[in-house]
């Protein structure tokens, strides 16, 4: 029995062997197709891929890299930060520039102050009865002695008719006693009887002449009520909301009256000032010139009217050592109201033909306060100055700059001495396209023409975008 015949060495396992070999070989052939053609779309997804990440980078390379610049170079260890940050110093800077200029430079002071009526009134019924009509509009001007409501003045005339009727009658009365008494002075003449007749005829007569005075008092008196019931305004000035309407009975004791008026034509406003600022306040007032005086809105931004200062207080608050001042101000735009409190500029004095910037081209650094000025090369020099009086958004200068020179107001952040920059309007809507429609979304078709047209034009903006920003 040959026990080899199965081992891989033995003569009868050799055509086996071949046999399966050449199987293996035969499917192997059949395969390798299959095998290449997946590995070919696999390289061809991936260039696919690639070169799609590759444009998206492109396209939003230009910010980016931009972007990058200043933060690479203020990053840690990279090898392009130098260069980045290289060229962020070396970048032309966009600013915003005014130039100085020779202005008059007021001297104010500051405070908060409220506004109060010259003169308020609340008008009230002198007479009760039925209130008939309303003659003004709620919030309107009014003046002196108009009317401005009716009560109802039926029993206030009758009441007149009557005191009318015995003024009358005691009028005829005393005219009688008077032609008795002129008969009795003739008797008594030709002796024809007593004087002591003539005397009582006299004191009747003079009786009578009472009578008839207290008469016509209420004659008067009772005309005075039928006045009354017509309500005038007693001041001229502004009338507030009604309080009464038609149809109430309206009493000469009511609190609140019909309506409130409140002179407004002048109005006064009342503030204080420090102690220290008197003896400029009383040569203001003594002087021929009466010194300004401006209402601000509370936010500083809204000047509501201005004014006169008409006087100050008799005594200095000790509690906050200040003294108040009054100012009178027309108006006749009605801008002011009573009880409203505004911002207060009192101008004290003023500096004539003053080296003036903008308050916001003021710095301070180290060496105290400066400027950047920009020159015809457009280069930024560093102008130190000494700060003077603010009036608004100018305030007063000393320095190495000449009226007209552009100082720097907007954009002062990345500037250093020698800096180019490029100067931009300061208003933002001014700037150059600013008024450029805006930029299409992807895919959105253009008026008259195709979505691809679109993205083609998206694409071009790309490139340039790219461009400028490597």
């Amino acid at each position: 029995m040959n026990t080899n015949k199965n081992l891989p060495g033995a003569p009868g396992t050799l055509p086996v062997l071949l046999s399966h070999a050449s199987a293996s070989g035969r499917q192997r052939g059949r395969a390798a197709p299959w095998i290449l053609g997946v590995v070919v779309l696999a390289v061809a997804a991936g260039g696919w891929w690639w070169w799609k990440g590759r444009g998206a980078e492109g396209a939003a390379g230009g910010p980016a890299s931009a972007a990058s610049g200043p933060a690479g170079a203020g990053g840690p260890g990279a090898g392009g930060a130098g260069r980045g940050g290289r060229f962020a110093a070396n970048r032309v800077q966009p600013v915003s520039v005014m130039p100085a200029r020779l202005q008059d430079i007021r001297h104010t002071a500051a405070a908060i102050g409220t506004i109060s009526a010259s003169n308020t009134a609340v008008v009230r019924a002198q007479v009760s009865g039925v209130l008939q009509q309303i003659h003004f509009t709620e919030g309107q001007q009014v003046q002196a002695g108009q009317t401005l409501a009716q009560i109802d003045p039926r029993a206030f005339q009758a009441a007149l008719g009557q005191a009318e009727g015995q003024l009358a009658r005691d009028k005829a009365t005393l005219d009688n006693a008077r032609i008795d008494l002129t008969r009795y002075q003739d008797l008594l003449a030709k002796d024809a009887i007593a004087r002591q007749q003539v005397d009582t005829q006299q004191a009747t007569v003079n009786q009578l002449i009472g009578t008839v005075k207290a008469d016509q008092a209420a004659v008067d008196s009772a005309r005075l009520q039928v006045t009354y019931s017509r309500v005038q305004a007693p001041i001229s000035g502004r009338v507030g909301l009604k309080q009464a309407d038609i149809g109430n009975v309206v009493q000469t004791g009511d609190t609140n009256g019909i309506v409130s008026i409140t002179q407004t034509r002048p109005i006064a406003l009342t503030f204080a000032v420090p102690s220290a600022l008197l003896p400029q306040v009383s040569a203001g007032l003594k002087g021929k010139t009466p010194m300004t005086v401006e209402a601000w809105s509370r936010d500083g931004k809204t000047r509501l009217a201005t004014g006169k200062l008409a006087t100050a207080d008799n005594a200095i608050d000790i509690a906050t050592d200040t003294i108040k001042l009054k100012a009178l101000f027309p108006n006749d735009d009605d801008a002011l109201y009573p009880n409203q409190s505004v911002s207060v500029k009192l101008q004290l004095a003023t500096e004539q033909n003053r080296l003036a910037v903008p308050a916001a081209a003021v710095l301070r650094g180290s060496q105290g306060f400066y400027v950047y000025v920009v020159g015809a090369d457009n280069a930024v020099s560093t102008r130190v100055v000494q700060t003077g009086a603010v009036d608004g958004d100018w305030m007063a200068v000393d320095g190495k700059i000449e009226p007209g020179d552009r100082v720097v107001i907007d954009g002062v952040d990345r500037l250093r001495e020698g800096a180019k920059v490029e100067v931009i309007a300061a208003d933002p809507k001014q700037r150059a396209g600013a008024n450029a429609a805006p930029r299409r979304a992807r895919g959105a078709s253009a008026p008259g023409g195709a979505a691809s047209g679109a993205r083609g034009e998206g694409r071009r903006a790309s490139g340039v975008g790219a461009g400028a920003g490597n």
